[in-house]
């Protein structure tokens, strides 16, 4: 009896053994919350890396993240200048809601993002993620407005574009102080040389990733280049067959090369999101084969590359011509992060999520994108492969090309905005006038 009862216990502590063992294979099978990266750059344009068509500029790591994830034909931010286009990226929402969609914010500004707004590193942050943003702000510089009140548990940076530094605004008596370097809300450095912004920002990242702890962690790593003034660190000055811009670009490529090859030596390549991409449109670069640049709604201001990778998810060497903003990576991280966002929080964006992990098999559903203007008017939309223009404030010149008249493009056929098909489809034209002129009430 003993002997059987003996046999009894051994054979139950094996099951629970084996168990506990299935468990916690399991639970190691199952892919942990995802480290994210956005690697932002300043006024770089759709042509301004080699796998879009840039010339004279090499860009081969960037080149080789695009063939190891989904590279984006129709890739978009929701303004054609820095501050709207980054607090639309941040929000998921676009700038006008939130009063931030005219212009820039300068050193003498008064005012941010909104206490109130709801950014994607508070929503991260809540999740269980360690949150840093690097390099740009230019979401408000007082206080109250810089991203350690924005959800960053980290700061590493400056409060505004690298031209505003000791910058005498002339119209108004105002002089900037010398571009302050901030470490959280610590001043370290006034008037930083600019030659080593890029390299900064980029150990300052690696230093994080390797310093990371046991979170899954957010960096928001918003270089200041291609932005003017232009500056190269000595080890890139003359690397190109462009110039200082062709340099800086190379630099740039340099940076996110060094982050990825640290997430590889982390082991943590595999399981971290990287996204690329650019603020709106160059002001020097280019948007080769699109029409106009930066502060322009025409497509190269707002057309820019864009390129997500998650190795272990996404599959590799997708070139797709779904159309996705900034605005979708809100959504789309709050569905893969779990997070739990406000019920009555209006998102402008769309949860791709599904589209990323079977980008041959899953069709985006069609959905209007807006064009807000510098001056913060609505000019444009596109829907499908149809974008409409009512109204143009900059890129278009009345002297020599008279009064700007309703225009509508076929992107697909004329992604340069030459062919006016306006009087060829007056239902659409009628229709989209009526989808954006109801949606510019309604903000």
């Amino acid at each position: 009896m003993k002997i059987k009862m003996k046999l009894y216990k051994f054979t139950l502590l094996l099951f629970v053994i084996i168990g506990i063992s299935s468990c916690k294979n399991e639970r190691d099978n199952t892919p942990s919350a995802p480290n994210i990266i956005i690697f932002f750059t300043d006024d770089q344009g759709y042509a301004d890396v080699g796998t879009y068509g840039a010339e004279g500029i090499e860009t081969p790591h960037l080149d080789q993240l695009a063939s190891e994830g989904i590279k984006f034909t129709n890739f978009y931010v929701p303004a054609t200048v820095c501050t709207p286009s980054r607090a639309g990226l941040l929000t998921g929402r676009y700038p006008k809601r939130y009063d931030l969609h005219e212009a820039v914010l300068f050193p003498f500004s008064n005012k941010g993002l909104p206490s109130e707004e709801y950014t994607m590193a508070e929503m991260l942050r809540e999740a269980g993620y360690s949150t840093s943003c690097i390099g740009k702000w230019h979401l408000g510089h007082q206080e109250e407005f810089m991203p350690n009140n924005h959800g960053f548990e980290k700061f590493y940076g400056v409060p505004y574009s690298n031209d505003m530094d000791n910058y005498y605004y002339q119209g108004i008596d105002f002089q900037s102080p010398p571009l302050p370097l901030y470490r959280n809300t610590e001043l370290i450095e006034s008037g930083p040389d600019q030659k080593f912004l890029t390299k900064k920002y980029t150990e300052e990242a690696i230093r994080q990733i390797r310093n990371r702890g046991e979170k899954p962690f957010f960096i928001y790593l918003a270089h200041n280049m291609p932005h003017t003034p232009l500056h190269v660190s000595p080890a890139f000055k003359g690397k190109s067959e462009k110039g200082l811009y062709g340099d800086v670009i190379m630099e740039l490529d340099w940076s996110a090369g060094e982050i990825l090859s640290v997430l590889k030596e982390e082991g943590i390549y595999e399981n971290t999101i990287f996204i690329f991409t650019s603020d709106n449109g160059p002001e020097v670069g280019s948007a080769k084969p699109l029409r106009g640049k930066k502060a322009q709604t025409w497509e190269g201001g707002q057309r820019v590359p864009g390129i997500i990778t998650w190795p272990g998810q996404i599959p590799k060497g997708i070139i797709s011509d779904e159309i996705v903003s900034t605005l979708d990576l809100f959504p789309t991280f709050a569905h893969i992060s779990s997070s739990k966002i406000p019920g009555d929080l209006i998102l402008d964006g769309t949860d791709i999520h599904s589209f990323l992990l079977s980008p041959e098999t899953v069709k985006l559903p069609e959905r209007p994108f807006y064009y807000f203007a510098r001056n913060g008017n609505l000019e444009a939309m596109r829907f499908g492969k149809w974008k409409l223009h009512l109204k143009k404030s900059l890129g278009w010149d009345e002297k020599t090309e008279g009064i700007f008249q309703v225009s509508l493009y076929d992107l697909e056929l004329d992604s340069s905005e030459k062919n006016n098909v306006a009087k060829q489809f007056p239902d659409i034209v009628k229709k989209m006038t009526y989808m954006l002129e109801t949606f510019d009430e309604a903000l």
